[in-house]
């Protein structure tokens, strides 16, 4: 089903399905751009395709330059609250004829992305707060001895 307008499809799918808000499909397509111009895909043709983890990727980026330590809050109040409600509102738009797929596309790709509390607010925790990195640490063994054993 093709629409003239993103707009005009957003009107059907916002009367169908109340489950998120008219910010939240406007954000994905801006998002969708920013990871388009991000990973320097062309303008158009199949090589323009994103998948799902890199849409996952890119929607994240983009949340975090727009709203910052709000991102999280932001998207909770549009109604996205996991990687798989980004999903959904892609194959909302896909089957009002906003955006194109492939055969291989399907909503599970969107499926246990990134947990949200570690992508949306660890990179603003300050560096005391984060865990460091696990360095490779050799343990010295040490040899118990009982008087027995000395001679």
């Amino acid at each position: 089903m093709q629409h003239k307008t993103f707009n005009e499809a957003l009107e059907l799918i916002l009367q169908s399905d109340r489950r998120y808000a008219r910010e939240a499909y406007v954000f994905l397509r801006m998002a969708l751009n920013f990871t388009i111009k991000t990973m320097k895909k062309p303008d158009q043709g199949p090589a323009r395709h994103l998948s799902g983890r890199e849409l996952l990727e890119g929607l994240r980026l983009y949340a975090l330059q727009e709203f910052g330590p709000l991102s999280k809050t932001v998207l909770a109040d549009w109604g996205i609250t996991r990687t798989e409600d980004f999903g959904e509102i892609v194959f909302n738009l896909v089957g009002h004829g906003v955006l194109g797929k492939t055969d291989e596309d399907k909503k599970e790709d969107f499926a246990c992305g990134y947990a949200f509390a570690e992508a949306f607010t660890h990179p603003f925790l300050p560096a005391s707060a984060k865990p460091s990195p696990k360095k490779n640490v050799t343990r010295k063994r040490s040899r118990l001895t009982s008087t027995k054993d000395k001679p």
